[in-house]
């Protein structure tokens, strides 16, 4: 694998590939290889049939979803026709079939006490930015201290998914949260506008994307709540919360920094028909002429 490596980053910088994206793909190729190497099979040497095999040990072996094994698909075929220069048959290595699934969305009530059982400061800021503003955990995480606007209300989000840039909204209830954990964290240390506003353990290294995940577990056990939520179900929350008080589907899609208003729409089979003001034509039979 290591001869391939320089070629690899070379190929991700000219592309201008986002960190999130490389390590996905680095993840996938280096698994996929060790899967070869396990059965004596030369890189140059593998062909569709590898890759068959492999698929089938990802999907039998360990029990990985169709979503996830497309992400390991996806960075074999990179390897495949970009290093390798060899050609994809699509026929042979077909991407698997999503089943389609909602995230469990927890009501207004549930994710008010999640937040208000968090005493920690900066966790607190940090769940409150992915609820308030619809943030990715990834997001939150490289926030810089600039990056937050209390004069127009708005979080710049730089270098998001699909390297674009966006505007998002800052809550009222954020910005205050933001203030206490800024006069708890900064207000006897030197800084710049530049640095992270989430800082690690090393103050020029922004908090771990898992550091904030394992948080959010700890305080999902701590509450006794659904074991299919996240912290990135917060961002889920912003959507169809934003949708049930009557925000405009497009606006939460620029919000949410979707290319296309399709991946926002399937938040409108999430939300409560009672709080939209939906009401089944059957509960309206007296109100129409017979």
């Amino acid at each position: 694998m290591k001869q391939y490596d320089q070629e690899i980053e070379l190929y991700f910088e000219l592309k201008g590939t986002p960190d999130s994206s490389r390590e996905s793909y680095w993840r996938g190729m280096r698994a996929f290889l060790t899967f070869l190497q396990e059965r004596n099979t030369p890189i140059e040497e593998m062909d569709e049939k590898d890759i068959q095999q492999y698929i089938l040990f990802l999907k039998k072996e360990k029990g990985l979803s169709a979503g996830t094994i497309n992400n390991y698909i996806s960075a074999i075929k990179f390897f495949y026709t970009y290093i390798l220069d060899k050609e994809w048959n699509h026929r042979k290595v077909p991407r698997m079939k999503r089943t389609k699934s909602f995230p469990v969305i927890p009501s207004r009530e549930d994710v008010d006490a999640l937040l208000d059982s968090t005493t920690n400061l900066k966790h607190k800021a940090i769940l409150v930015l992915i609820y308030g503003s619809g943030l990715r955990v990834s997001e939150v995480a490289k926030l810089k201290i600039s990056d937050v606007c209390s004069q127009t209300m708005r979080i710049r989000v730089e270098q998001a998914k699909h390297n674009t840039n966006r505007y998002t909204i800052l809550s009222n209830t954020a910005l205050e949260v933001l203030r206490d954990y800024f006069r708890a964290f900064f207000s006897n240390v030197s800084y710049e506008r530049s640095d992270w506003l989430f800082p690690g353990r090393n103050p020029k290294e922004h908090i771990h994307v898992k550091t904030i995940k394992n948080t959010f577990i700890k305080l999902r056990e701590k509450l006794n709540l659904d074991f299919n939520i996240s912290a990135h179900t917060l961002r889920h929350c912003f959507a169809t919360h934003s949708l049930e008080s009557g925000v405009e589907p497009v606006l939460i899609q620029q919000m949410l920094g979707h290319n296309r208003l399709q991946t926002t729409s399937i938040y409108l089979h999430m939300t409560s028909k009672s709080l939209m003001g939906i009401k089944s034509p059957l509960d309206t039979k007296g109100n129409h002429q017979t």
